[in-house]
């Protein structure tokens, strides 16, 4: 537990402190001459009545500066903001944020490729609470980020291919070849804990060819199967733009994800319509249960409570 505006804990206390000294200092002093003399004043305090008659106004005294004490101090708890605190969860129709993974399977010069970096390089400034990361066939050129300023600038020197910044890093393997699945799976590690759901939406966007073209020289380090496995876990949506068939890997992939499979025709509407068909905000598309980070709650509901048996203590004193 803790408080984000603690001077508002040390001003109450101040204040509080203030009270209590003005009135011993205001209190006006009892002048013995000004007061009547009462005969048998002892025999009067010794009613029963008298002793009950006191007994309820001292309890009343008592009551009343505990409740506006207790009050008081629970109002500027609340004042202060205090987080950590148990509260009750809130149901929001917000859709959770969205995680997107922009995939590349190709080259610059493929031309599917250039225009989705390009596409997404004039778009990213437009994200309200989007991460946005860029997979290569075997580099993460854009972590997932919410610097669009910065990612913009990422998806727009690969679309230059630039040699600073290159798409693809210079690496060559004796015994192994890039697959599809490969830099698919690659792609869905880029999420973070990636082997589990996530509150975050997470969608990828595969880019470029079907099959890559030296996927024959080498096993697959993934299959088709693990690779569903992979998404499904990570409950991930899956679309892509291709110039293959819908009757491949990638296409199947996407089927049982529940995104979509598009040929390469127009890169800028099929990507358009892809972003229009976010992943749904749980499994069923439900609201969200959300907590707020402050608490305030316990100290209301405290300041609430003492308000009302300062309220209702004079009506039992009266019965």
């Amino acid at each position: 537990m803790d408080l984000i505006w603690w001077v508002v804990v040390i001003a109450g206390c101040l204040a509080l402190a203030g009270c209590v000294g003005l009135a011993l200092l205001l209190r006006e002093p009892v002048d013995p001459d000004e007061l009547r003399p009462l005969a048998n004043t002892r025999r009067l305090t010794r009613l029963p009545e008298y002793v009950r008659a006191m007994r309820r106004r001292i309890m009343a005294a008592v009551v009343a500066v505990t409740m506006l004490t207790v009050a008081f101090a629970a109002a500027v708890f609340a004042a202060a903001r205090p987080t950590g605190l148990p509260s009750s969860p809130r149901t929001t129709q917000a859709a959770a944020a969205e995680d997107i993974m922009v995939c590349v399977g190709g080259p610059v010069t493929d031309p599917t490729v250039s225009a989705t970096l390009r596409y997404f390089a004039d778009r990213v400034a437009a994200f309200g609470t989007e991460r946005i990361g860029l997979t290569s066939a075997n580099r993460r050129v854009v972590p997932l980020t919410r610097d669009y300023q910065y990612a913009a600038g990422q998806f727009a020197a690969a679309a230059a291919d630039d040699a600073a910044r290159p798409l693809v890093s210079p690496v060559s393997y004796v015994d192994y070849a890039a697959t599809v699945t490969d830099v698919l799976a690659l792609c869905l590690t880029g999420f973070p804990s990636f082997d589990e759901p996530s509150a975050q939406r997470r969608s990828l966007i595969y880019v470029g060819p079907e099959t890559l073209p030296a996927a024959g020289r080498s096993t697959p380090l993934f299959t088709a199967e693990r690779l569903r496995e992979l998404a499904h876990d990570a409950d991930v949506q899956v679309n892509a733009v291709t110039s293959g068939t819908d009757e491949g890997t990638v296409a199947a992939l996407t089927r049982s994800t529940g995104g979509r499979w598009l040929s390469s025709v127009d890169v800028a509407a099929q990507l358009t319509e892809i972003r229009n068909h976010p992943p749904q905000a749980g499994a069923s598309g439900a609201a969200a249960d959300t907590r707020s980070p402050e608490t305030p709650g316990i100290a209301v509901l405290v300041a609430l409570l003492a308000l009302a048996v300062l309220w209702w203590w004079p009506v039992v004193m009266r019965r």
